[in-house]
């Protein structure tokens, strides 16, 4: 990592309440580098030898069964992933593709645990990380278990929408494909469900969405009453 990159990276949520000591350590050891759109980064099964942090850009976690692959999330900047992989010095139960050219900090495992013994300040920050993730699984599967394919996608919609300040009118992540893998649907499912949003307060336009009426579309979605955890 060059000595310019260093401040930029010790303002991540992951590093900054660290003792700058402990964070030099960590970080003279990482890499922060530049993937092409469409770089397998790693697969499940392998060893985790790197924690690694999107900085920039956007990856695909997902798996593959049956002949096909199902995406299990789409991970935007800044954030890490595959923490609990890095942290148990375990194998990865995901694969990952950069969907986009993107900027990512490989942080070595074994330095990580090391570090995570010796500060505080890092044990609680990865200790929030997981945490934040088992809700995001509890949301996940609740959202599959109660919901609908036309409901979970306007669900998705909402929050969405609610990541980036409540704005009526925004880009869909990605290719319209991975969302559907992501929601579990098939393509021709993710059209019929925004089909149905038409008439729940949805205009959809290539990759842009609008919510035309909110307070109708909650209704038909059903957000979950517990409001999504800050990041």
């Amino acid at each position: 990592m060059r000595i310019g990159e260093k401040p930029e990276i010790a303002r991540l949520p992951l590093f900054r309440d660290m003792a700058e000591k402990q964070r030099d350590l960590v970080l003279a050891g990482s890499y922060l580098q530049v993937f092409p759109p469409q770089l397998t980064l790693f697969e499940a099964g392998q060893h985790a030898d790197f924690l690694h942090v999107l900085v920039d850009g956007l990856v695909e976690l997902f798996v593959q069964g049956a002949g096909r692959d199902t995406t299990m999330r789409i991970v935007e900047p800044v954030s890490s992933y595959i923490l609990a992989a890095a942290v148990t010095d375990m194998p990865y139960l995901m694969s990952a593709r950069t969907l986009a050219s993107s900027r990512i900090l490989l942080v070595p495992a074994a330095q990580l645990r090391e570090a995570i013994r010796q500060d505080s300040a890092l044990m609680h920050a990865a200790m929030h990380e997981l945490a934040l993730g088992y809700r995001d699984l509890v949301r996940a599967l609740t959202d599959m278990k109660v919901r609908q394919s036309a409901e979970r996608l306007g669900n998705c919609l909402l929050e969405y929408s609610n990541r980036r300040g409540d704005r009526d009118q925004f880009e869909l992540i990605g290719e319209k494909r991975l969302l559907a893998s992501l929601l579990g649907m098939t393509p021709e499912n993710l059209s019929r469900a925004f089909g149905t949003l038409k008439s729940h307060g949805v205009a959809l336009d290539g990759a842009k969405v609008t919510i035309e009426d909110r307070e109708r579309l909650s209704r038909f979605a059903r957000p979950d009453p517990v409001p999504n955890d800050p990041r």
